[in-house]
């Protein structure tokens, strides 16, 4: 497996637009920037479609900064200059949906009434998962799924709300006869990771990547020789550096909903690719693993002659 992440890597020059949507790829970026970039980066983020009509000069002149900031930004970006960065804020704004309003994506303010509130939320998850699914990386997330299946127990560190995702992905694992386990308990996390074995998987679920618990959790399982996997929303935070694997979603918290739903249904959505890649790697065995679960519980549920005698 390729070796521990070092730094935020910057996206290739090429002479196209990257795929990914400026606004996820700049979010993600957001925490490891210098001050100065990071104003840009805001600006871009906030305002996205007066970005995209600015000159060079308006824009460093807005962030507090210099021209010669600006293009550092937009190379580290992976654009070729300015230029390109406007051209491609102008056709991203051109695509929104007709029937949505550019507003769905701010924060959700304490004026805001209750539709606009469930609009928001609404909005905000569902643009997570997709968001996620388009900048998902198929080549690692191959990787990972081989690890997966080659590995002889697999261990899950998530804490918070990425707790319930680890929680999740080792009950997947565990119904078709994976040997799992998630640990939210920061001791029962390093001494569980402090037995594993080449041959093994560790897992780290952090939206920030700044986890300190899960990061050592994570951190633990590698020096012991397992493969290790970082969930994380930022591909330079510090459970990426930890990890021989990066997959990453990317999803928005805002005001009220720090450790919201939408990340958690983005690290779900990369959960049941790897649980779905797994099951198409191990079908036979899978499919008898899932109709063995399923009849054993099965008499637990209420059947419909039963509820129709009360």
């Amino acid at each position: 497996m390729p070796g521990k992440k070092s730094a935020i890597t910057a996206v290739p020059k090429t002479s196209s637009t990257p795929t990914t949507s400026s606004s996820v790829t700049v979010r993600a970026m957001l925490p490891e920037l210098p001050p100065a970039e990071q104003r840009v980066a805001e600006l871009v983020l906030s305002q996205p479609t007066d970005v995209s009509t600015w000159t060079i000069t308006e824009l460093a002149r807005r962030a507090d900064t210099s021209e010669t900031t600006v293009s550092r930004f937009c190379r580290v970006l992976g654009f070729a200059g300015y230029s390109q960065l406007r051209l491609t804020l102008a056709t991203e704004a051109g695509r929104l949906d007709a029937t949505q309003s550019p507003e769905l994506g701010g924060d959700i303010s304490p004026g805001d009434d209750l539709a606009d509130v469930v609009a928001k939320i609404s909005y905000a998850d569902a643009r997570a998962v997709e968001d996620t699914a388009a900048q998902l990386d198929l080549v690692v997330l191959e990787r990972v799924i081989d690890a997966l299946v080659a590995a002889r127990r697999v261990d899950i560190y998530g804490v918070g709300a990425s707790a319930f995702v680890a929680a999740d992905f080792q009950q997947k694992l565990h119904r078709i006869g994976r040997i799992a386990f998630a640990w939210s308990d920061t001791h029962q996390a390093l001494t569980s990771a402090a037995v594993l074995k080449p041959g093994d998987v560790a897992i780290g679920i952090s939206h920030t990547g700044t986890t300190e618990d899960t990061v050592s959790a994570l951190a633990e399982a590698g020096r012991r020789g397992a493969t290790t996997v970082a969930l994380t929303n930022f591909p330079g935070s510090p459970i990426a550096r930890e990890a021989d694997e990066v997959l990453t979603t990317a999803a928005r918290e805002t005001t009220f909903r720090s450790g919201a739903m939408s990340s958690r249904l983005a690290q779900l959505t990369v959960v049941d690719c790897l649980f779905v890649g797994i099951a198409q790697r191990t079908y036979t065995e899978t499919n008898a693993a899932l109709e063995a679960t399923y009849d054993a519980v099965r008499r637990l549920r209420i059947s419909s002659t039963r509820r129709s005698r009360r």
